[in-house]
């Protein structure tokens, strides 16, 4: 027995490592989310079923991907950049999916959704390309990125996703409101964290280091768990009013 539990390869952290801390805790938090979200699906209609089995996928993936970056984090000491941006390019297109579901009960069509991908997967290709393999040309690669970001920004602020929201009202406006900010507000660290850790005009940034780790991890469990719990919260108040 002693032998076997000396074969397993068990990650230490030190008493002060707060990047792998919150790798740990961030994991930890996200399959808690999950585990929520998909054991909650039976009890909504059929129609918001999908949108919370899709909360649920998103924090799943992210958890997974965590658990493997709290170890490449403990063995290397070092930022896993290719980690993270496999968990964006899966679980942002399933967040921007999210607007599409809750829109549409007022007409939301598909070419929205995959419109939203798309440019979400641009934002995101262009991010690792500038941070990990042309990092010469970094801020080509973040202009790229950033212009895919605000495009989804003024989709869901103003464009098409805004209109079907109003047209819906409620509390598919109410929600709706609350993801924008939530995109707005809460993806704001992604560049912050490219520009801390690639060359440009921007370098004092880099002076935060690590600490961007610390951010990038209590930023995406507050993202992506925030962003199940507002479409759980809308699946609870649409299906009360349908009781009623």
């Amino acid at each position: 027995m002693n032998k076997l539990l000396l074969s397993i390869d068990v990650a230490r952290l030190a008493a002060d490592d707060y990047v792998g801390f919150t790798f740990f805790v961030g994991c930890m938090a996200m399959m808690a989310a999950s585990a929520f979200f998909f054991l909650s699906m039976n009890s909504f209609d059929k129609k918001w079923r999908t949108s919370i089995l899709v909360s649920g996928l998103i924090t799943f993936i992210a958890a997974v991907h965590y658990w493997y970056m709290r170890d490449y984090w403990s063995g290397f000491q070092e930022s896993p950049v290719f980690f993270r941006y496999v968990d964006w390019v899966l679980t942002v297109p399933l967040m921007c999916v999210e607007f599409y579901l809750i829109l549409k009960v007022a007409g939301a069509k598909k070419s929205l959704m995959w419109r939203l991908i798309f440019f979400s997967v641009i934002m995101l290709v262009t991010g690792y390309f500038g941070e990990a393999v042309d990092r010469d040309n970094a801020w080509l690669w973040g202009l790229i990125s950033g212009i895919a970001y605000f495009v989804i920004v003024y989709d869901i602020w103003f464009g098409q996703a805004k209109k079907l929201a109003v047209a819906a009202g409620g509390d598919v406006l109410a929600a709706h409101k609350t993801l924008c900010w939530f995109v707005l507000v809460g993806w704001a660290i992604y560049p912050l964290g490219y520009m801390a850790g690639t060359p440009g005009w921007y370098d004092g940034l880099a002076d935060l280091g690590l600490q961007m780790d610390v951010i990038y991890n209590i930023g995406d469990a507050i993202n992506k768990i925030g962003f199940g719990l507002v479409v759980y919260n809308l699946a609870v108040q649409a299906s009360k009013k349908t009781e009623a």
